[in-house]
Protein backbone atom coordinates (compact mmCIF):
# COMPACT_ATOMS: atom_id res chain seq x y z
CA UNK A 1 0.00 0.00 0.00
CA UNK A 2 1.61 3.31 -0.48
CA UNK A 3 0.85 6.21 1.71
CA UNK A 4 -1.48 8.42 -0.75
CA UNK A 5 -4.33 9.03 0.79
CA UNK A 6 -7.22 8.56 -1.60
CA UNK A 7 -9.58 11.51 -2.24
CA UNK A 8 -13.07 11.40 -4.10
CA UNK A 9 -13.07 12.02 -7.44
CA UNK A 10 -15.45 14.66 -7.53
CA UNK A 11 -12.55 16.10 -5.36
CA UNK A 12 -9.91 15.78 -8.29
CA UNK A 13 -12.44 17.61 -10.67
CA UNK A 14 -13.18 20.42 -8.79
CA UNK A 15 -9.63 20.59 -8.37
CA UNK A 16 -8.79 20.46 -11.76
CA UNK A 17 -12.00 22.98 -12.86
CA UNK A 18 -10.29 25.90 -10.35
CA UNK A 19 -6.40 25.58 -11.51
CA UNK A 20 -7.79 25.20 -15.05
CA UNK A 21 -4.97 22.88 -16.37
CA UNK A 22 -6.08 19.12 -16.63
CA UNK A 23 -9.56 17.14 -16.82
CA UNK A 24 -10.40 13.97 -15.16
CA UNK A 25 -8.78 11.98 -17.53
CA UNK A 26 -5.18 14.06 -17.39
CA UNK A 27 -5.30 15.82 -20.54
CA UNK A 28 -5.39 19.72 -20.43
CA UNK A 29 -8.59 21.31 -19.47
CA UNK A 30 -10.44 23.21 -22.28
CA UNK A 31 -12.82 25.84 -21.10
CA UNK A 32 -15.20 28.45 -23.56
CA UNK A 33 -14.09 31.71 -24.33
CA UNK A 34 -16.61 34.03 -22.76
CA UNK A 35 -18.46 35.31 -25.21
CA UNK A 36 -18.92 39.09 -26.51
CA UNK A 37 -22.14 40.90 -25.42
CA UNK A 38 -23.79 42.37 -27.53
CA UNK A 39 -24.48 46.08 -26.65
CA UNK A 40 -27.38 47.95 -28.83
CA UNK A 41 -26.59 50.49 -30.90
CA UNK A 42 -27.15 54.04 -29.25
CA UNK A 43 -29.80 56.95 -30.52
CA UNK A 44 -28.18 59.72 -31.32
CA UNK A 45 -29.17 63.13 -29.91
CA UNK A 46 -31.05 63.93 -32.62
CA UNK A 47 -32.73 61.46 -32.60
CA UNK A 48 -34.29 60.89 -29.54
CA UNK A 49 -35.02 64.49 -29.33
CA UNK A 50 -36.99 63.91 -33.02
CA UNK A 51 -39.20 60.85 -31.66
CA UNK A 52 -39.96 62.89 -28.36
CA UNK A 53 -41.36 65.59 -30.82
CA UNK A 54 -43.43 63.32 -32.71
CA UNK A 55 -44.73 61.85 -30.11
CA UNK A 56 -46.09 65.26 -27.97
CA UNK A 57 -47.72 65.84 -31.26
CA UNK A 58 -49.51 62.96 -32.32
CA UNK A 59 -50.46 63.28 -28.57
CA UNK A 60 -51.72 66.86 -28.52
CA UNK A 61 -53.73 66.24 -32.25
CA UNK A 62 -55.12 63.21 -30.52
CA UNK A 63 -56.21 65.05 -27.14
CA UNK A 64 -57.43 67.88 -29.53
CA UNK A 65 -59.55 66.00 -31.94
CA UNK A 66 -61.05 63.50 -29.24
CA UNK A 67 -61.24 65.53 -25.84
CA UNK A 68 -60.71 69.46 -25.61
CA UNK A 69 -60.03 72.36 -27.89
CA UNK A 70 -58.59 75.58 -26.93
CA UNK A 71 -60.53 78.99 -28.90
CA UNK A 72 -60.14 82.37 -28.56
CA UNK A 73 -63.70 84.29 -29.00
CA UNK A 74 -62.54 86.95 -31.28
CA UNK A 75 -65.78 88.72 -31.55
CA UNK A 76 -68.58 90.35 -28.99
CA UNK A 77 -71.25 88.17 -30.17
CA UNK A 78 -71.48 86.19 -26.94
CA UNK A 79 -71.90 89.27 -24.67
CA UNK A 80 -71.88 89.07 -21.73
CA UNK A 81 -71.17 85.25 -21.51
CA UNK A 82 -68.42 85.96 -23.44
CA UNK A 83 -65.95 88.88 -24.05
CA UNK A 84 -63.51 89.71 -26.46
CA UNK A 85 -59.99 88.28 -25.61
CA UNK A 86 -61.28 85.04 -23.65
CA UNK A 87 -59.85 81.72 -24.41
CA UNK A 88 -62.09 79.05 -23.35
CA UNK A 89 -62.01 75.47 -23.53
CA UNK A 90 -64.70 73.05 -25.49
CA UNK A 91 -65.03 69.39 -24.38
CA UNK A 92 -65.25 67.23 -27.54
CA UNK A 93 -66.55 64.61 -24.86
CA UNK A 94 -69.80 66.62 -23.86
CA UNK A 95 -72.18 64.40 -26.18
CA UNK A 96 -70.05 60.83 -26.64
CA UNK A 97 -66.75 59.70 -28.58
CA UNK A 98 -66.72 61.02 -32.21
CA UNK A 99 -65.23 59.68 -34.96
CA UNK A 100 -63.81 62.99 -37.50
CA UNK A 101 -64.92 62.74 -41.06
CA UNK A 102 -64.92 64.84 -43.96
CA UNK A 103 -61.12 65.68 -43.41
CA UNK A 104 -58.46 67.35 -45.73
CA UNK A 105 -54.57 67.20 -45.33
CA UNK A 106 -52.85 70.49 -44.84
CA UNK A 107 -49.36 71.82 -44.31
CA UNK A 108 -49.57 73.12 -41.22
CA UNK A 109 -50.56 71.71 -37.69
CA UNK A 110 -53.11 70.07 -37.16
CA UNK A 111 -51.85 68.36 -40.51
CA UNK A 112 -55.78 67.18 -40.92
CA UNK A 113 -58.93 69.63 -40.73
CA UNK A 114 -62.16 68.13 -40.28
CA UNK A 115 -65.45 69.67 -41.16
CA UNK A 116 -67.74 67.35 -39.57
CA UNK A 117 -67.58 64.33 -37.14
CA UNK A 118 -69.51 60.90 -36.06
CA UNK A 119 -70.79 59.99 -32.90
CA UNK A 120 -68.94 56.14 -31.92
CA UNK A 121 -70.57 55.84 -28.64
CA UNK A 122 -73.51 58.83 -27.36
CA UNK A 123 -73.40 60.11 -24.09
CA UNK A 124 -76.52 62.00 -25.07
CA UNK A 125 -77.62 65.06 -27.11
CA UNK A 126 -77.24 68.75 -26.90
CA UNK A 127 -79.27 70.71 -24.96
CA UNK A 128 -81.23 74.03 -25.00
CA UNK A 129 -78.93 76.68 -23.26
CA UNK A 130 -75.76 75.02 -23.94
CA UNK A 131 -72.73 76.98 -25.54
CA UNK A 132 -71.42 75.33 -28.27
CA UNK A 133 -68.72 75.72 -30.96
CA UNK A 134 -69.93 74.67 -34.40
CA UNK A 135 -68.20 75.13 -38.10
CA UNK A 136 -69.90 78.08 -39.80
CA UNK A 137 -72.45 77.09 -42.13
CA UNK A 138 -71.74 79.50 -44.82
CA UNK A 139 -67.67 79.02 -44.86
CA UNK A 140 -66.87 75.84 -42.97
CA UNK A 141 -63.30 77.10 -42.64
CA UNK A 142 -64.56 79.80 -39.84
CA UNK A 143 -66.03 78.40 -36.30
CA UNK A 144 -68.85 80.06 -34.50
CA UNK A 145 -69.97 79.98 -30.89
CA UNK A 146 -73.09 80.35 -29.94
CA UNK A 147 -75.90 79.24 -27.75
CA UNK A 148 -78.48 76.47 -28.55
CA UNK A 149 -81.95 77.94 -28.33
CA UNK A 150 -83.92 75.63 -30.57
CA UNK A 151 -83.37 71.80 -30.44
CA UNK A 152 -85.10 69.62 -32.94
CA UNK A 153 -88.99 69.58 -33.54
CA UNK A 154 -89.03 72.61 -31.20
CA UNK A 155 -90.99 76.09 -32.82
CA UNK A 156 -88.64 78.80 -32.42
CA UNK A 157 -90.28 82.16 -32.93
CA UNK A 158 -89.32 86.07 -32.65
CA UNK A 159 -91.60 88.77 -31.61
CA UNK A 160 -90.52 92.20 -30.69
CA UNK A 161 -87.48 90.67 -29.54
CA UNK A 162 -88.96 87.85 -27.70
CA UNK A 163 -88.24 84.77 -28.16
CA UNK A 164 -90.59 81.96 -28.13
CA UNK A 165 -90.02 78.48 -27.99
CA UNK A 166 -93.10 76.10 -28.65
CA UNK A 167 -94.97 79.44 -27.83
CA UNK A 168 -93.31 80.09 -24.59
CA UNK A 169 -91.63 83.12 -23.93
CA UNK A 170 -88.05 82.13 -23.81
CA UNK A 171 -86.61 83.31 -20.03
CA UNK A 172 -83.02 84.40 -20.90
CA UNK A 173 -82.63 88.00 -19.44
CA UNK A 174 -79.78 86.50 -17.07
CA UNK A 175 -77.42 85.88 -19.62
CA UNK A 176 -78.40 88.11 -22.54
CA UNK A 177 -78.29 91.88 -23.24
CA UNK A 178 -80.52 93.76 -25.73
CA UNK A 179 -78.34 97.63 -26.78
CA UNK A 180 -80.83 98.59 -28.95
CA UNK A 181 -84.06 100.06 -27.73
CA UNK A 182 -85.59 100.37 -31.36
CA UNK A 183 -87.41 97.50 -32.95
CA UNK A 184 -86.91 96.30 -37.05
CA UNK A 185 -89.96 95.23 -39.01
CA UNK A 186 -89.56 91.70 -39.91
CA UNK A 187 -89.78 92.24 -43.70
CA UNK A 188 -87.02 94.04 -43.72
CA UNK A 189 -84.58 92.51 -40.99
CA UNK A 190 -85.04 88.99 -39.28
CA UNK A 191 -82.86 90.62 -36.14
CA UNK A 192 -86.43 91.38 -33.69
CA UNK A 193 -88.68 89.73 -35.79
CA UNK A 194 -88.87 86.08 -36.75
CA UNK A 195 -90.63 82.76 -38.05
CA UNK A 196 -92.00 81.20 -36.60
CA UNK A 197 -89.44 77.77 -37.85
CA UNK A 198 -89.62 73.70 -37.23
CA UNK A 199 -85.88 72.84 -36.20
CA UNK A 200 -85.34 69.60 -38.08
CA UNK A 201 -84.24 66.40 -37.21
CA UNK A 202 -80.60 66.19 -36.97
CA UNK A 203 -80.34 70.18 -36.82
CA UNK A 204 -80.56 73.39 -33.96
CA UNK A 205 -81.16 76.49 -34.02
CA UNK A 206 -78.80 78.50 -31.89
CA UNK A 207 -78.44 82.71 -31.06
CA UNK A 208 -76.09 85.17 -29.68
CA UNK A 209 -76.63 86.32 -26.27
CA UNK A 210 -75.47 89.70 -27.76
CA UNK A 211 -78.85 89.28 -29.07
CA UNK A 212 -78.74 92.96 -31.28
CA UNK A 213 -75.91 92.41 -32.35
CA UNK A 214 -75.07 88.37 -33.56
CA UNK A 215 -74.73 87.05 -36.86
CA UNK A 216 -76.50 83.74 -35.95
CA UNK A 217 -79.51 80.96 -36.69
CA UNK A 218 -81.85 84.03 -37.99
CA UNK A 219 -79.63 85.22 -40.79
CA UNK A 220 -78.03 81.86 -42.14
CA UNK A 221 -80.38 79.39 -40.42
CA UNK A 222 -79.67 75.60 -38.51
CA UNK A 223 -76.86 74.06 -37.93
CA UNK A 224 -76.40 70.44 -38.51
CA UNK A 225 -75.22 67.98 -35.48
CA UNK A 226 -72.53 66.52 -37.33
CA UNK A 227 -70.83 70.12 -37.51
CA UNK A 228 -70.99 70.82 -34.07
CA UNK A 229 -67.70 70.40 -32.41
CA UNK A 230 -67.69 70.61 -29.07
CA UNK A 231 -69.42 72.34 -25.55
CA UNK A 232 -67.82 75.22 -24.51
CA UNK A 233 -67.28 74.89 -20.37
CA UNK A 234 -64.71 77.16 -19.19
CA UNK A 235 -62.34 80.46 -19.80
CA UNK A 236 -59.12 79.62 -18.87
CA UNK A 237 -57.43 83.50 -19.79
CA UNK A 238 -59.05 86.28 -20.43
CA UNK A 239 -56.80 89.26 -22.17
CA UNK A 240 -58.67 92.72 -22.83
CA UNK A 241 -55.39 94.73 -23.51
CA UNK A 242 -57.15 97.65 -22.82
CA UNK A 243 -56.79 100.63 -20.18
CA UNK A 244 -53.81 100.34 -18.10
CA UNK A 245 -51.30 97.50 -18.38
CA UNK A 246 -52.57 96.44 -14.88
CA UNK A 247 -56.01 95.99 -16.29
CA UNK A 248 -54.93 93.82 -19.35
CA UNK A 249 -55.46 90.44 -17.86
CA UNK A 250 -58.99 90.02 -16.71
CA UNK A 251 -57.95 88.02 -13.27
CA UNK A 252 -61.39 87.40 -12.27
CA UNK A 253 -62.29 85.12 -15.48
CA UNK A 254 -59.80 82.79 -15.00
CA UNK A 255 -61.14 79.62 -14.40
CA UNK A 256 -64.99 81.24 -14.98
CA UNK A 257 -67.21 78.31 -15.87
CA UNK A 258 -68.94 79.30 -18.64
CA UNK A 259 -73.01 78.68 -18.60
Amino acid sequence: MSGETNRPPSDDLASAAQEGRTDAAGAPAVFDEPSAVVQPGRKSLFREYLEAIVVAMLLAFAIRVFVVQAFKIPSGSMIPTLLIGDHILVSKLSYGIQWPSQCKFQATFPPVNCYASQALIEFGKPQRGDVIVFRFPEDEEKDFIKRIVGTPGDTVQLRNKTVLVNGIVLEDKSFTQRIDPGIIDGTINPRDNFGPVTVPDGAYFVMGDNRDQSLDSRFWGFVREEKIRGKAFRIYWSWSGQGQWTEWVRWDRFGKAIQ
